[in-house]
This record gives C-alpha cells, sequence and structure tokens, in this order.
C-alpha cells in the first residue's frame, strides 16, 4: 500500500489528528480504503508518498466545493525539467480549472536534480535514465493508488497532463502499459515510444510502447519549438517529430480514416474521432508556437479561460455578444484538456469548445524555488535559450 505523511505526521496514529486538522492523509487505512466519507481542507498541501525506492514529494489541491461525499474527477499535472510541481501548477493553471470545477489536482515532482536550486526533472525510461535517478513509474502508480484512497475519487475519471519532460514522462507511463488514466494531455511532449532509427528514418520503438488499451489523448505543438523541434531531431530523447507520434497513436488507438483539420490563421487543429473503444485523438499545432505554455490573453467581451468564468459542464462561457465560431483555435491547454477529458464520449467536442485568445509567452529556463506555503513560486531566473538552459539536466527536457 502506499502511504504518506503531510506536515511531519506519518504512522496511523496520527491518522485520526490529521482528519480531524483537515489535512490530506494519503495512505488511508482498509476501513476508509475509499476515502469517501470525510472533508479535506482545501487549498494546496505538500504530501510526501513511499514508493519502492524513496519518499517521494508532491503538491496536491483540493477545491473549496470538495466534502468528501461525492466522487470527483483528478488530474495528475507534471512538470517540465528545470522545474517543480508548485512551478508546473503556476505554469498550467490546473488549479484554477480545479477550483471552477470541483475536481482534485495531484503535482508530483520527477527525482533527478534540475539545473537551478528547488528544480527537478524526470528519470525517463529508456530515452533519459540517469544515475541518481529512481522509478518513477512506480512511483506515479503509487501515488494514484494513494490518492484513491485518500479521497473521494471517481477511479473511472482519473487523467494526467504534462508539460516538456513531464509529458514525455507520461507517455512513457502509458506505453508501459499501466491503465490509471483514462485519457491524457500533452504540451509539447508527445512520445509513442523511444527513437529508433530505420532505414534512415527516425521513427517509435513500438517494443517500448503497448499502451493497455485505445486512450483518449489531446495533444498541443508549436513549429517554432526548439527544445523538442516539431520536424524531429534534437536531443537523442527526441528525433521522431510531432507528426510521427501523432500518427503512431492513431495506429495503437486503432483510429479509421483520416483526420478532421481545420486551420486558422496560424493554428492547425486535427481530429481523430473514429477510433477503437470510443477513443479520440486531438492535436493543436501553432505555426509560431515555441517550447512555452501558450497563455490567454484578454479580449473585450470574452473570457479567457476556464480559471475566468464557466458552467459545470466545464465550457467556457463567452459574452452574450460574441458569437463563438464553430471553431476557434485559439485556446489554453489546461481548460482545452479539461473539456476534452471531460467530453470524451462525445463527438466533436473540441471543435465546438468556447475561444480563448492565446498570446505565446516567453520561454524561461526555470521555476525556481518553492515558498514555505506553497501558493507561489519565487523566481529569479531570466528567459533564456532552452537549449542552453537544458544542459545542466543533460538533456532532460
Amino acid at each position: 500500500m502506499a502511504f504518506a505523511r503531510i506536515d511531519g505526521f506519518s504512522g496511523s496514529a496520527a491518522l485520526a489528528r490529521l482528519i480531524a486538522a483537515g489535512a490530506f492523509f494519503l495512505g488511508a487505512n482498509a476501513a476508509l480504503a475509499d476515502g469517501c466519507g470525510r472533508p479535506i481542507q482545501p487549498g494546496r498541501h505538500e504530501f510526501k508518498v513511499q514508493s519502492t525506492d524513496a519518499e517521494r514529494t508532491g503538491v496536491i489541491f483540493v477545491p473549496s466545493s470538495y466534502a468528501g461525499t461525492e466522487k470527483v474527477p483528478v488530474v495528475f499535472d507534471f512538470h517540465g525539467s528545470h522545474s517543480n510541481p508548485v512551478g508546473q501548477l503556476k505554469r498550467s493553471s490546473w488549479d484554477q480549472v480545479a477550483e471552477k470545477e470541483g475536481f482534485i489536482v495531484v503535482a508530483l515532482q520527477g527525482s533527478l536534480a534540475g539545473a537551478f536550486d528547488g528544480t527537478h526533472a524526470w528519470n525517463v525510461p529508456l530515452v533519459t535514465t540517469q544515475e541518481g535517478g529512481l522509478d518513477e513509474v512506480a512511483f506515479i502508480g503509487a501515488a494514484v493508488k494513494a490518492v484513491e484512497q485518500a479521497a473521494c475519487v471517481d477511479r473511472s475519471r482519473i487523467y494526467a497532463s504534462g508539460y516538456s519532460g513531464g509529458g514525455r514522462m507520461l507517455s512513457q507511463y502509458i506505453c508501459s502499459g499501466r491503465s490509471d488514466f483514462a485519457a491524457a494531455g500533452f504540451v509539447h511532449s508527445l512520445r509513442a515510444g523511444a527513437p529508433v532509427n530505420v532505414d534512415g528514418q527516425w521513427k517509435p520503438d513500438r517494443a517500448t510502447c503497448a499502451p493497455s488499451r485505445p486512450m483518449s489523448i489531446i495533444a498541443f505543438a508549436g513549429e517554432k519549438d526548439d527544445a523538442n523541434p516539431y520536424a524531429g531531431g534534437g536531443k537523442p530523447y527526441w528525433q521522431y517529430g510531432f507528426l510521427t507520434a501523432l500518427q503512431r497513436w492513431g495506429q495503437m488507438d486503432g483510429c479509421t480514416g483520416d483526420a478532421v483539420t481545420h486551420t486558422v490563421g496560424d493554428v492547425t487543429q486535427r481530429l481523430y474521432d473514429t477510433c477503437k473503444a470510443g477513443a479520440r485523438i486531438a492535436a493543436y499545432v501553432y505555426a509560431n508556437g515555441t517550447h512555452a505554455w501558450p497563455k490567454t490573453a484578454a479580449a473585450e467581451g470574452m473570457m479567457a479561460s476556464a480559471s475566468s468564468s464557466s458552467s459545470p459542464s466545464g465550457v467556457v462561457q463567452v459574452a452574450s455578444a460574441v458569437k463563438a465560431p464553430a471553431f476557434d483555435p485559439s485556446v489554453d491547454p489546461a481548460p482545452r484538456m479539461w473539456e476534452f477529458f471531460f467530453e470524451a464520449d462525445k463527438r466533436n467536442v473540441v471543435a465546438e469548445a468556447a475561444p480563448a485568445i492565446v498570446t505565446t509567452g516567453t520561454t524561461v529556463a526555470s521555476d525556481c524555488a518553492v515558498n514555505g506555503d506553497l501558493q507561489e513560486t519565487n523566481c529569479s531566473s531570466q528567459p533564456s535559450n532552452m537549449r542552453r538552459s537544458a544542459q545542466g539536466v543533460r538533456g532532460a527536457l
């Protein structure tokens, strides 16, 4: 059983005190195995999980609407290299979406040291395994089980999102055959197995990616990404491009026919919605996109993201004076992923989702150190070239 402690408490004797105090306790006893029936203090909590090889850490966000009486979804958010859980939440805004929509967010911490104090990277199997790195697959699995035991969770609605190195880690976790996640999202990071050169062409090694079942995925990529290049190449762990990865996922999901494609401005959206077991694949490609996480910008008469205003169904609300087009490519990845997850069984959800204006942000090398109350990240790093900054983790972006 996965075991965790919070705020210095540990052991079963502390369970009653943790529950009474409203602190989040991972690793409940058998009597409370499903985590339902007790409230949990809302907000961010640091936690520690005992994995197979070490005690591991992360951050969990509980929305203010959580009462412990109804099962709620969970989204796991995987940080990129030279980052940390709090920095990733600041980048992705998954906690803001969760507060609006009433689900739990879990941000885990990779085992490799990043290039900057307080930052980390993932020990991705097969591609960036490094000395001193721990078993990330075992850790993720243990964390999922611990959350299932500690919170009132809908186990059929556990999702995951990864950015950069975190998305590569998520890709390989799914490729390893783990079935914890109902759907997954990737920002500048989609992989379909380790790269292998076949007759002079780089392709995904089919032997290194065997998902347990067809899975709905949504992915975002920038054609000007110089860290994980859209067309392929780059560092040894990357090599094959985004469309090659997407095509392989289409094969693994048993998709038939061509993708439905829309291009508006500099953004192209592809949707494969005829895949096995109801799986669907959606992708956004930004012609001018870099490695930065796309961010929304204010627009008159329009809500930029679900963190501003949204309906219970997770669809962004737009002022009545604005008529939403049938397809709008301007998206904030986290709310769009949530819409995709929430409506995974409905057709054309990506095309129907409401618009948000996006700007390409400045890439920063690090999200820096975590402060004591876990509410924000204190940063002193400057914008930098990601090729240069990546060298601190020996190519683990």
